[in-house]
């Protein structure tokens, strides 16, 4: 039996395709370690879940008491033949960590990513690096980032370039081109510099409000207080509470582009053939830059980088996704199934 270990909305929404598409088919237990309880839409109540309860008023640190927590309430569960975690959160590597120490198989969803910065994003690249180190099943989304585990360790087995499953979401949706740009910012290496990058988002908006009645623009506020107490500076844009992930695809597909900081978003508007900004200085995200994503390092780069997507945005985006077709569950639950009935 496989138990799938997941604490936030981008983990769920990677990991609930995959849940779909094995139920009847490979045996799995669901695990929430409870980062977004808000942010978790309703669909995660279709299913029975168990969780563990983070007691972080014990620790000054909230990952160190997802750590510790997992650690001391892993389920002693004899039926657990592997754990499958998601991505690069810190309660994924701790999930992983207790797997390791109680040699149990570790499956990771979405591997390979790098940035070969340990620093950027931190703690992801550290976490993500980790959890490779001691995962026995690897199911990664691109060719690249397949080689990212050969070439960190050629003796890597069980690698397998599946896709990404956030575009099993969007599989039927018919892109169109809007005047209005979706933007979204939350990451933590952006959080000392959120206020400039709003400053700059807020005078675009203004402009193009006032000068060419032209793009107008939608921020959905992640709840995050140090994105959230800087609010105040978007006059001239739309913001609005934080959208369930449907609603979210919705904006993607019909606005003219998309600013963001967030890695799944740069898959999704990829996919549905947007071109993206993306505030960060380094991507791990490399096969859709120069296509689909043009990289903006710092707040002062925006203006310049936005009139030069505004003015080459036409039409939607011709090449194909480099990040899967939209069928990446149905791949891996043929991989799960002939390692759980083999692990058995």
């Amino acid at each position: 039996m496989i138990l799938i270990a997941f604490g936030t909305r981008p983990e769920w929404i990677k990991i609930k395709p995959v849940v779909d598409k094995i139920q009847g088919i490979v045996p799995f237990k669901l695990l929430f370690t409870g980062q977004h309880t808000s942010l978790i839409d309703d669909s995660i109540k279709e299913y029975d879940c168990s969780s563990i309860c983070i007691d972080d008023d014990i620790c000054s640190n909230r990952l160190d008491a997802i750590v510790r927590d997992i650690l001391l309430q892993f389920p002693e569960d004899t039926e657990i033949t592997s754990v499958m975690v998601q991505g690069d959160t810190t309660s994924a590597f701790a999930m992983a960590l207790a797997a390791f120490h109680r040699k149990i198989p570790i499956i990771h969803l979405e591997a390979g990513l790098r940035t070969f910065d340990k620093h950027n994003p931190y703690p992801e690249e550290f976490n993500r690096t980790s959890i490779s180190s001691m995962a026995e099943v690897h199911l990664c989304p691109t060719s690249t980032s397949s080689l990212n585990l050969i070439m960190s360790n050629p003796y890597t087995r069980n690698i397998h370039v599946v896709g990404n499953t956030v575009l099993d979401h969007l599989v039927g949706i018919n892109p169109t081109l809007n005047d209005f740009v979706l933007v979204t910012m939350h990451r933590r290496e952006n959080h000392k510099m959120m206020s400039r990058w709003f400053k700059v988002i807020n005078s675009i908006a203004c402009r193009e409000k006032q000068e060419y009645n032209g793009l107008s623009f939608i921020l959905p506020m992640h709840p995050n207080p140090n994105v959230k107490q800087h609010q105040d500076i978007l006059k001239h844009v739309k913001v609005v509470p934080p959208m369930p992930h449907k609603e979210c695809v919705d904006y993607i597909s019909r606005c003219k582009f998309v600013i963001t900081d967030s890695g799944g978003i740069q898959e999704e508007a990829c996919f549905l053939k947007k071109k993206c900004i993306v505030c960060r200085s380094v991507t791990e995200r490399i096969e859709g830059l120069g296509d689909f994503a043009f990289l903006c390092k710092y707040p002062n780069q925006l203006l310049n980088l936005f009139y030069k997507l505004k003015d080459n945005t036409h039409s939607l985006v011709e090449q194909d996704c480099p990040y899967g077709d939209g069928r990446s569950a149905e791949k891996i639950a043929e991989i799960l199934y002939e390692f759980d009935t083999t692990s058995r």
